[in-house]
């Protein structure tokens, strides 16, 4: 019987700072968010485990390489100290490669609910993107898109189209949301 509760988080525009269109290729280029670590302490109190879902497609594109992006998964989680995930996944692939594994599709989403024993009924998934709420929803959790990054622009290209259950400024609005639904 699933007994874990989650949160996916995507990791650029909704963790750490993104420029729109700019890949993330060394540790030193990583910046949390301001109100990141607030956010993630409110999930840890509220008993969520942490995951970390990200679509890395500059792998594909040969931008950088998994090594590369290991390494910046690495000083991430040295970053979160306690409050960090319990797991970083990512989709390597270019979204020509037609993968099973890249946002919105659930594999990597699967994997970790199959592995952790979570129950999506009652976990979040929080993005920037559309095809973060989409991932969402479609593996049966809760999407919240946060304005950050690409946010605001994803709502005036999609508007409703985006199913999101909320909409908040930053992860911190988005711990806010699910705390007051605890």
């Amino acid at each position: 019987m699933p007994t874990v509760k989650a949160v996916f988080l995507d990791r650029d525009g909704t963790l750490i700072y993104e420029k729109p269109g700019r890949y993330l290729r060394y540790p030193r280029q990583v910046k949390l968010y301001k109100t990141a670590p607030a956010a993630l302490k409110i999930f840890k109190k509220l008993g969520y485990e942490i995951f970390i879902v990200s679509n890395q497609s500059g792998i594909g594109r040969g931008y950088f390489t998994a090594e590369e992006t290991d390494k910046v998964h690495n000083h991430l989680q040295k970053m979160l100290g306690p409050c960090r995930a319990r797991e970083i996944v990512y989709c390597p692939h270019a979204p020509s490669e037609n993968c099973a594994c890249r946002k919105p599709k659930t594999l990597l989403g699967q994997n970790l609910v199959k592995k952790y024993n979570i129950d999506i009924s009652r976990s979040f998934v929080i993005g920037d993107k559309k095809s973060d709420i989409d991932f969402g929803n479609a593996l049966g959790a809760r999407g919240i898109l946060v304005r950050t990054a690409n946010g605001n622009a994803q709502i005036k290209k999609y508007g409703a189209q985006i199913k999101a259950a909320k909409v908040t400024n930053n992860l911190l609005g988005a711990a806010a949301y699910i705390k007051g639904l605890s």
